[in-house]
């Protein structure tokens, strides 16, 4: 199954298999979001103020515009 992760609910994990922004996947893979990596949604904050996520066991923070972005190989 493909979704984004803004779509998953928490604890859900998956493989990138790619991103449907390009200006956004360009900021996204220099801080090591790539494809074919493992990522788990940790957290949501309220009011979807962010997105917790562990990216190949490194956790960081995005906005709901760049989580829509990408895509996942749900498993």
């Amino acid at each position: 199954m493909v979704s984004p992760i803004s779509a998953l609910k928490q604890g859900h994990a998956g493989k990138i298999s790619s991103f449907t922004d390009e200006q956004i996947a360009g900021k996204l893979m220099t801080m090591g979001v790539l494809p074919g990596s493992f990522v788990k949604l940790v957290r949501v904050a309220p009011f979807k103020g962010g997105y917790y996520l562990k990216v190949d066991g490194m956790v960081m923070v995005v906005r709901e515009k760049e989580a829509s972005t990408i895509v996942l190989e749900v498993q």
